[in-house]
């Protein structure tokens, strides 16, 4: 039975606190000024999805053998590269055979879910999905303040399941 095997998640530790923005943007829109408490992840000026995504890879498989994955599948709304294939660049970083196959997933902020759905339902071979986002969001709005930059990885297989897949149900519906 597939189902989950491995997991691992990368948030950057430096961190942006929401008063600083709710008081940047207060005198625009006061409505922020009710969301200022916490603070939220922020990736440095040298971290982009690609290595959020690496590090999450890295945190799911720290000893692992890694020739045991048969593909892999990165998907991010912010992938740092348009016509190059950047779950090629995970690949490469994280050391994987060139046999290893590689695909982006993209288009909407559902593209994690629906590799990892797709991967699920795949019997017999090893996946690693990793996932990740540095959203740039709109100054003074609603999404600057809630977001965060973080990465996400799981080890999809039939090997050591620590959650398995019993199914899903999905309705479509477009607005």
């Amino acid at each position: 039975m597939n189902g989950i095997s491995a997991f691992g998640a990368y948030v950057p530790q430096m961190r942006l606190e929401r008063s600083a923005i709710a008081t940047a943007h207060g005198w625009l829109v006061p409505a922020l000024k009710g969301r200022g408490k916490g603070a939220r992840a922020l990736a440095d000026w040298d971290e982009d999805s690609v290595t959020l995504a690496v590090e999450a890879a890295r945190s799911a498989l720290p000893d692992e053998d890694r020739s045991q994955l048969d593909s892999l599948v990165f998907a991010s709304t912010t992938s740092p590269f348009d016509l190059r294939l950047n779950a090629g660049i995970v690949a490469a970083a994280l050391d994987l055979d060139t046999n290893t196959s590689c695909h982006d997933a993209a288009g909407s902020e559902r593209a994690g879910l629906s590799a990892l759905i797709a991967a699920l339902k795949v019997p017999g071979e090893c996946t690693l999905i990793t996932a990740a986002d540095r959203l740039r969001p709109k100054a003074a709005s609603t999404a600057e303040i809630e977001t965060g930059h973080a990465g996400a990885a799981m080890v999809v297989s039939s090997n050591n399941v620590a959650a398995a897949y019993l199914g899903h149900a999905s309705q479509t519906e477009d607005f």
